[in-house]
Order: structure tokens, then sequence, then C-alpha cells
């Protein structure tokens, strides 16, 4: 976000906002599983591939923060960048994402969900991809190494950048496109 304005929340400022009952504009840009397993309570879900900005900023109140989350935050920078192209700069990155908001021990809405996580997705087919390759290269020809070879520049690349075409690949498979109506979420705890 090298031009972003994007402004910063810690979860726990997020969850003193939430807490003392403040409407919030809170979304969260994840796929559908990875929101079902756990999500921050009154968080609306809009995956990233499904974000219309345009459309969104319709029902949207100019200077009104929008708070956007993903699972670590490179997802919720990228909303970010797309609301910024779209000359609104309301956003405000959930420092962390679902994860930091769960490392802290602050309440989340969970449901059973047969979908395994996406990063779980993605570490179970680069590994196979890998060992496949491996023992490719080593039974049948050696030109198979190339497999494991691309799957290790591949994690490389998304560790660098933040960029994982694996997940983005998997996000759009149709076991990772179902979703429920998960806007009726409530605060849990706040009494």
């Amino acid at each position: 976000m090298e031009h972003s304005q994007a402004r910063f929340i810690s979860p726990a400022q997020l969850c003193i906002l939430l807490a003392a009952g403040k409407s919030l504009e809170l979304i969260d840009v994840r796929t559908p599983p990875e929101f079902t397993s756990a999500h921050v309570p009154g968080a609306k879900l809009i995956p990233l591939d499904d974000l219309n900005v345009d459309e969104y900023l319709q029902h949207h109140e100019p200077g009104q923060p929008v708070y956007v989350i993903c699972q670590a935050g490179g997802r919720a920078r990228k909303a970010i960048e797309q609301f910024e192209t779209r000359g609104c700069f309301d956003g405000v990155l959930i420092e962390g994402g679902t994860q930091a908001w769960i490392d802290a021990g602050l309440p989340v809405n969970r449901a059973t969900s047969k979908v395994l996580p996406l990063m779980r997705q993605v570490q179970i087919v680069v590994g196979s991809l890998s060992a496949l390759g491996g023992v490719l290269a080593l039974m049948m020809s050696p030109w198979f190494a190339l497999l494991p070879l691309l799957m290790g520049c591949g994690l490389l690349f998304a560790g660098l950048t933040g960029i994982c075409g694996m997940a983005s690949l998997l996000a759009k498979m149709p076991w990772n496109r179902q979703a429920g109506n998960f806007n009726q979420c409530l605060i849990q705890g706040r009494q």
C-alpha cells in the first residue's frame, strides 16, 4: 500500500468499540468457510473476490470508518486499496486480522464447518504435490523435481508478498464458495 492512507486499529481497541455498543461498519473479506470457522462478532462477510466497492459505497456514509479484517491482514489491505482507488479513504485495518483477535483471547463467533480452513487446504495441496513430485523424480524422471521446486518458489513468493496464488485458486472452488446468512452476529460476553 504505497500511497495508502489507511488507518490501523488493534483488536483490543476494536473490541472496546464493539463492547460500547457502537454501530460500526465491520467487514470480513475472508472466504465463507474461514468466516464460519471463527469471526469477530458483528462482522459482515464480504469475500474479497465478491467485494463490489462501488455498490458498497452507495450505502456508506462518507467519513465513517470502514473496519476491514481478514485472517492476517493481506486481503484486508487489498480491500482498503480498492476503496482508496474509488476515492474512499475511510478504511481502517484491524492489525493482525482474525488471528490476532483470537490470539488476544477476544470473543469470536464459531460455527461447525465441514470445510478445512483455506491455509490448511493450501498446505495439503502444496505438500501433496511436492511429495508426489519428489517420488516421481526418484522413480521416473528427474524432471519431476520441477514440481516441488515450483511449489517451494510459490511458497517463497507468498511469504515475501502476502499474495498466495494457490489460496486464491482454492478460494474459488465450489466448496469454499458456500455461504450462509452470517449477518446476524452478536457480541459474545457483552453484558
